[in-house]
């Protein structure tokens, strides 16, 4: 089964969130600047997002571990 374009968007937008959040806590520990470590988050997060979401595409058309949604899980 195939995801649609906006559940892979709405994935990389909710992952994106919480490793900026991430980010900016590290960035404040190490600068112990807030301006700088919300300015460090804001460009990671619009570039991480954008690399993630073609991440997911790319994935969504290999079909390694896939099976059709009729056929019954087995290990």
């Amino acid at each position: 089964m195939r995801e649609r374009f906006h559940r892979s968007l709405l994935k990389a937008i909710s992952y994106r969130v919480t490793g900026t959040v991430g980010t900016m806590i590290v960035s404040f520990v190490v600068t112990g600047q807030a301006k700088l470590a919300v300015s460090i988050g804001v460009v990671e997060f619009f570039t991480k997002i954008g690399i993630y979401y073609l991440h997911e595409r790319v994935w969504d058309r290999i079909g390694v571990g896939r099976v059709p949604p009729n056929e019954d899980y087995q290990i």
